[in-house]
């Protein structure tokens, strides 16, 4: 995969989180602060913990840091799936805001 094509697919990802995030907003309770700088949006809940998303561009992955840990994702068949075997980003975004919410979330492509 090229750079531009890595950035793209990742802006992409990122746009995603961003939309999820300002419709919780509206449909729920959910009451998520996302703040984006660059490559990176932080996540920010009502109990002050937080989600950091950002972009490895040399690496040409999207890390992912929660309370629960860190996770690296690798674009592969056009899914992000963590290079440790953990799963898909959005399922283990979800998870982990989920968690860090105390409430169910889903976040998707």
């Amino acid at each position: 995969m090229t750079d531009l094509d890595y950035l793209d697919k990742a802006e992409k990802l990122l746009k995603a989180v961003e939309a999820t995030c300002d419709r919780m907003n509206d449909e729920s309770d959910a009451d998520i602060d996302n703040q984006r700088t660059g490559g990176m949006i932080t996540l920010t809940f009502p109990n002050r913990s937080q989600i950091v998303i950002n972009l490895q561009k040399p690496l040409q992955e999207v890390w992912l840091a929660a309370k629960a840990g860190g996770y690296h994702y690798h674009l592969v068949d056009g899914q992000w799936l963590d290079t440790k075997g953990q799963g898909e980003f959005f399922a283990q975004l979800s998870q982990q805001a989920s968690a860090q919410a105390a409430m169910a979330l889903q976040f998707a492509s």
